[in-house]
Formats: structure tokens, sequence, C-alpha cells
């Protein structure tokens, strides 16, 4: 949250003890008129004297049951204002060499992290697995079901009623499921959303493979997305409130890491049962994906609770024993904890009088979450748009359609779940690397041709050839599109809005989603009978050109910004955004990229990127004055060794 130049840093009159409220807006005329160009990304408690800031420690510690650990929280006030220059802090508050140490390894080696935290991403990231193994345990099942049910034919009926079974649990999720995400978060917490989400992940999906007509399966799917739609709409929350900052990105893509693994395990799964009994093998596709939700289940008991989560229900000490299981040292756990709470005490301004119905309406009418609501249904949406949902469902049915035997179709689909589980990983580097926007500006292109491609292949003549290139370009396709738009979508709309509509807000995005995964799930049929594999798929290649001059336009990059340090980002006006990239940013690629001006500028859209650069040249020019004297300058500073490693503010608690 950045500091606001028109009112005094003490803050407004009659403002809550321990609380900065000058640095955020409070209304929607407020955040309105914070919109400019010259918005500078501050952390919240710049400004404050040494005096100030140490007396709402204290005013902190006594209200929150918390004096016990005063002095850690004095020294953790003190970092959390200037985060860069802890060294220098003197006095009582000087950190000893241990914490010193801690906080330089927390940049040198992001990745050292507790074991807890690993296991409180890897456990709720579990989840998704159940949702990519459920789209392939109906991929490989479609070539069986329909017939068993009677709805194998060509009537439109028939088509309708299978891409409704398809779709069934993305129509629960997308119109129960997600908009219940907010009301039980605020009841049991998100681990115990986590837990009720994995019983609707479970027997629904057993019943599933039980089922005898088409209704009650579409009962069990519908029933199997109201887990979905909660637990999609939460876990990337958990995992954004409990990742500190600098890997927060990569921590919370685990989430399409772990969904893209569970569509492999479904290809590898149908691969292993096809020879079964042709009455059974398409029930243990169904119902196999269950097996992924039972480890949920037991291990999110010993994932702790998001503190934030408790903060906001004022239970303090609680939130501290649950900080200190994710992180190294009880200085960053005082650190994080007390900037934390000074954005708390701002979202209880902000939701007075407040109820969910308001916050809902306030997604498209407060200027700065609308920015951010679009931005959210954008990827989201482009997410369907690019076509991976055609391949996760119908693959197995495309491949057949395309000459190769039911077992030739349900290796390639098992080629494509493989594919797209190893090109997850990269992800990891680069979405924290390259940033949200410019991974999706590239990949949306390159998922275009490969598509294209594919469909084209299709109009070879029957062959191992056409099977083949088919089968390549889908392979090459997933490639691209798992370092992009798998990872980026929960990422991206699980940080973009503010604390006070941040559940609703992706409640809304996960439902966009989900919503138009149902609607592709049950008009594909129809495409693919209509248009053939080459029309869907050409279809679908302009569908990617759509998306990506919709991201290129309404998409701020997000890349390493504490999550409230994005209301700065979106009191950008759009069309302001929209004028930069179509008369900065585009004429700026195409001298740079197309014909190669090495010497081309961009000029930046905010005042820091300004700063940043100007700080850069001022070190290149100490850099290269010191080696022409053989001498060492005195400027360097953790901040400059971070600029270097390309961390940016990876010490700035994360919000």
């Amino acid at each position: 949250m950045g500091h606001n130049p028109d009112l005094d840093s003490s803050g407004t009159a009659g403002e809550p003890k321990g609380v900065t409220g000058s640095h955020i807006e409070q209304t929607s005329s407020n955040l309105e008129a914070n919109v400019n160009l010259e918005a500078k990304l501050k952390n919240p408690l710049e400004g404050l004297s040494r005096v100030e800031l140490l007396s709402r420690v204290e005013t902190f510690c006594a209200e929150k049951n918390l004096t016990e650990h005063l002095p850690l929280f004095r020294k953790g006030a003190l970092i959390a204002q200037s985060p860069d220059n802890y060294a220098s802090i003197s006095g009582p508050e000087a950190l000893d060499d241990e914490e010193k140490a801690v906080l330089l390894k927390e940049v040198e080696h992001k990745w050292r992290l507790p074991a807890r935290l690993f296991l409180t991403i890897a456990t709720c990231s579990i989840g998704a697995a159940v949702q990519g193994w459920d789209q392939t345990g109906t991929n490989g099942a479609n070539i069986f079901f329909p017939n068993y049910y009677g709805i194998g034919g060509d009537t439109a009926r028939e088509k309708l009623l299978v891409g409704l079974i398809n779709a069934g649990p993305y129509i629960g999720s997308a119109f129960i499921g997600c908009w219940l995400s907010d009301p039980i978060n605020n009841w049991i917490g998100r681990r115990g959303v986590i837990f009720v989400s994995a019983h609707f992940c479970i027997w629904p999906v057993i019943g599933s493979a039980f089922c005898h007509t088409w209704p009650q399966q579409l009962a069990c799917r519908l029933l199997m997305g109201i887990g979905m739609g909660v637990k999609a709409s939460t876990v990337p929350i958990y995992a954004a409130e409990n990742s500190p900052a600098s890997i927060r990105g990569a921590l919370v893509m685990s989430w399409q890491m772990w969904t893209a693994f569970g569509i492999f395990l479904g290809t590898a799964f149908n691969l292993a049962v096809f020879h079964a009994s042709s009455n059974v093998n398409w029930r243990l596709m169904l119902g196999a994906p269950f097996i992924p939700a039972v480890p949920l289940l037991l291990l999110i008991y010993l994932c702790p609770e998001s503190p934030r989560w408790y903060m906001k229900k004022g239970r303090y000490p609680e939130a501290w024993k649950s900080m200190v299981k994710l992180r190294n040292h009880p200085i960053q756990v005082a650190r994080d904890m007390f900037y934390i709470h000074s954005q708390l005490e701002v979202e209880h301004q902000l939701l007075a009088g407040s109820n969910y119905a308001k916050r809902f309406v306030e997604l498209f009418t407060v200027p700065r979450v609308r920015r951010a609501t679009l931005a959210a249904f954008t990827v989201m949406i482009a997410q369907q748009m690019c076509g991976i949902n055609i391949i996760a469902f119908y693959s197995t049915t495309i491949f057949k359609d395309s000459g190769s035997t039911e077992f030739q179709a349900l290796l390639s689909s098992f080629g494509f779940g493989l594919v797209n589980w190893l090109f997850a990983f990269p992800a990891f580097w680069t979405i924290d690397t390259f940033g949200r926007r410019s991974l999706l500006l590239f990949t949306f292109p390159q998922m275009m041709w490969t598509l294209l491609a594919a469909g084209l292949f299709t109009l070879l003549d029957m062959g191992p050839a056409r099977t083949g290139l088919v089968a390549l370009f889908v392979f090459l396709f997933a490639a691209f599109y798992s370092p992009g738009e798998g990872p980026v979508p929960f990422t991206y709309s699980a940080e973009v809005f503010p604390l006070s509509h941040r559940e609703v807000g992706m409640g809304f995005a996960v439902a966009t989603c989900l919503f138009w995964a149902s609607v592709l799930g049950i008009t594909f049929p129809f495409l693919l009978d209509s248009l053939g594999t080459v029309g869907a798929f050409g279809l679908y290649a302009g569908f990617n050109l759509v998306a990506f001059i919709a991201i290129f336009l309404v998409v701020p990059e997000t890349k390493q910004k504490t999550l409230e340090e994005l209301d700065y980002v979106f009191a950008v006006k759009t069309s302001k955004f929209m004028s930069y990239q179509c008369t900065k940013a585009l004429p700026w690629f195409i001298k740079r990229w197309v014909f190669w001006q090495r010497n081309a500028k961009l000029e930046p859209l905010y005042e820091f990127d300004r700063i940043k650069e100007a700080e850069k040249e001022r070190r290149a020019e100490e850099e290269r004055r010191a080696k022409e004297t053989g001498t060492i300058t005195s400027t360097a500073t953790g901040a400059e060794l971070d600029e270097k490693k390309g961390l940016g503010h990876v010490n700035a608690p994360n919000a």
C-alpha cells in the first residue's frame, strides 16, 4: 500500500491505535483521487517517526496479548518500515548477528523455507490433482459411457447430454461452490474449507463409478463440482497468505503443477485400465480421482491455519503460533505480523457496514477493485479461450476421430498429460522472473499457431503420419500452455484484489473460469460434429488471438509486488493503461525487437520505475568508475545486491 502525499503521515484524527490509516483510500472517491501515473509503491509504515512507530508497537502488543514478544515486535516494526536497512538499526532495537544472518539468507537463499510451509502448499495443492484427474477421467470414459447410458448417438439431445455430464463439475462450481467460499471461509477458516471440500471430492467421485443412468452420473458430478469450486476459490488465497512475497508466485502456482500432475495421473490410469472389461474400465476411470483427495483430507490437519485469518478474527496469539511454523525465525514473524496488522486494521474500517452482497457489487463499482476484477476476469476467461480444456476434456475423442485406435488415442492422451505436467516445472522459476504478463504475452501466440497446425494436419490422409503430426502439435501446445496460461490465472487472481474484497473477488474469478469451462464442455461436441477437428481447432486458435489482445490492453504486471502494493498498480485508469500500451510499449517493442534498435528506450508508466531506472544508471556509472580506478565504491547496499539478483523488494514483508 502506498503513502498518500496529500495526507499527514501521522494519520487522521481518531484512527484506530496501531494503524497508519492515512495510507489507504477509504472510499471510491478517495480511490479515484489517487489515480495518477506518478503512483509510488511505498511501505505503509514509511514516514512515521521512530518514536511514533515504537509507540504503536507497544499499543499493538498490549491490545493483542503479545507483550511477551514486545522486544521482537519493536525490532520487527523497524525492519518492516525499512526492509533494506535492517543492518543500520541502532539502539536497544539493533539486530544481533543471528537475526541479521536470517534476513540475509532470506535474500540469498529464498527457497530455504520451513518444512511446514512446503507441506502446507503441497498438501492443499494435492486438491488440484483431483480437478485435473477428474478431467481426464471423463476424457477416457467419453468413448465408453455414452453407449452404456444410451446417449452415444448423433442427435443433438445425445450430444448435449454427453457435454452436460462432462461439464457437470464446472456447473456445480460456477453456480454454487465458488459463491459459498466467502461465507464458509469466514465461518470455519481456510483449513476447514479445504477439509470440507475434500469430502465433496471423495464420496460423489466414488458414487460416479456406480451410476447406472446418466441423471445419476450428472448428480454425482454436480456435487463434486461444489467441493471443487469452494476448494479452487480458497487454496490460492491460502497459499498466497502463507507465502513470502519473493516466492509467492512460484508457491501459489504449485496449484497448476498439481493440476497438471493430476491430468498426467488420470491419463496414465486410463491407459492402465483400458484392457479391463468394457463395462468396468470406464467406471474405474470415473471413480479413481477420489484417490488424491484422501491424503488431502488427512494432511490438512498437519498444516497451520492462515495467520491472516486468525488476525482477522482477533486471535493474535494463535496467529503468532501459526506464523512461527511458516517462517525460519521469530524476527521474521514479528516483522510480518506487525505489517499485516497495520493493513488489517484499515480493512476493518473499509468493511464497517459492509456485507457479502455489497462487496460483490463493489467488484464492479469501486474503480480500484473494478480494474482488478477486469484483469482477473480476463486472465481467467483466457484460460478457456486458449483451448486447453478441449484437449483435457476430449483429447481421446479428438485423437480417435483423427484416425487412431481407441488404445492409440488413450496413449496419445497420456503423452499430452506427461508433456503438460513436465512443462509446468519451469513456471516455478519463470513466473517470478519474467512476470505474469510477460509469460502470457509470449505464450499465447505460440499456442495459437500450434493449435492451428494440429487442426490443419487432420486434413492429411488417414495414416501414421497424420496421427503423429496431430499428436506432436498438441504436445507442443501443451508445452507452451503449462508455463504460461496454466499457472498465471489462479496466481494472478489470488493477489490482485485488496484485502477487503479478496475472497469475494477470488470467488468471482474462479466462477468465471469454471462457468466458461462448463460452456466449453457442453458446446465442444457440437463444434466437433459441425466444424470437424480442423474447424474447431481453428476457432480456438482465433480465440487465442483475441485473448492475447485483451491481455495486452487490460492486464498489468504484478510480479514480486506485495499484495497491498498492488493497490497503486490498479489506481491507474484502464484507459490510461491501454493508451500507454498502444502509444509507448508497442512502438518500443517494435523498435527494439523487430528493427533491433538497441538504443530504444521505453518510457516507464509508473514513477517508481523511473526511480529504479535512474538508480540503475547511477550504479552502473559508479561501477564503471570503480573499475577505472581499481577501487570498490562504498555505496553498495543490501538493496543493491537484491536489485542485481533481480529480487526487487524481496525483504519487504509479505502482505
